[in-house]
């Protein structure tokens, strides 16, 4: 999932023909008017995805079919392992992490002068699929790509904009195996970096007894 951006354009690009077709002829227009597209849509490709080196990032990342589905935390340490190779070869920092059985939520922090999560993610969903044993369904166009029909192709980012949302964050993350009816308390889900913050003295051990509120309110 990309970011969704606003251009300034004073004018579409039919008000400007209309201007322009009182003062030079149909041709110019059209050169004009491809110009003014091709222009517009370099613009769009370049806020595809937000750069920020050393900056950190939450991710919500899915397996494919999610019904139904508990491979991520059958296999956890599976899981483990990919980050461990990944991280190895392109070093970031885990700040927050929640495994559910279908998905998974987390806040990297990247080194600095480092932007590249997507190969990150990349090397790190090929390392799990190509240790799970086949048998998944696959879509015609995965077939043809030669691809695994383990997780979905796309993920969701969110750069971080200051302290303020990265608790908001954290704080969802632990938050997330409550608000999907997976335990009534967020200490009793075990794949969550909440152990490491309550160890660290960060958390009490009942906390999100009585935040379920304004947790939620951050989708």
């Amino acid at each position: 999932m990309g970011c969704v951006t606003t251009l300034p354009i004073k004018e579409t690009v039919a008000e400007q023909a209309a201007v322009s077709t009182s003062k030079v002829g149909c041709a110019d227009v059209r050169r004009r008017i491809k110009k003014h597209i091709n222009n517009l849509r370099e613009k769009m490709t370049a806020y595809r995805r937000p750069q920020a080196p050393g900056a950190s990032w939450f991710f919500t990342v899915n397996l494919a079919q999610r019904k139904n589905n508990r491979l991520l935390v059958e296999k956890i340490d599976l899981l483990r392992e990919a980050f461990e190779y990944t991280k190895h070869r392109r070093a970031f920092r885990m700040d927050a992490v929640v495994i559910l059985p279908d998905h998974m939520h987390c806040i990297w922090t990247l080194p600095q002068s480092d932007t590249d999560f997507s190969n990150r993610w990349n090397m790190l969903k090929g390392y799990f699929s190509r240790h799970i044993e086949k048998g998944e369904n696959i879509s015609t166009s995965r077939k043809s790509r030669r691809e695994r029909g383990i997780w979905q192709r796309r993920f969701w980012e969110h750069l971080i904009r200051d302290q303020n949302d990265f608790n908001r964050h954290v704080e969802y993350i632990h938050w997330n195996p409550v608000k999907h009816g997976w335990v009534e308390k967020v200490r009793d889900w075990p794949h969550s970096s909440f152990h490491r913050y309550v160890a660290q003295g960060i958390y009490p051990e009942n906390w999100g007894s009585h935040e379920n509120d304004d947790i939620d309110g951050l989708e």
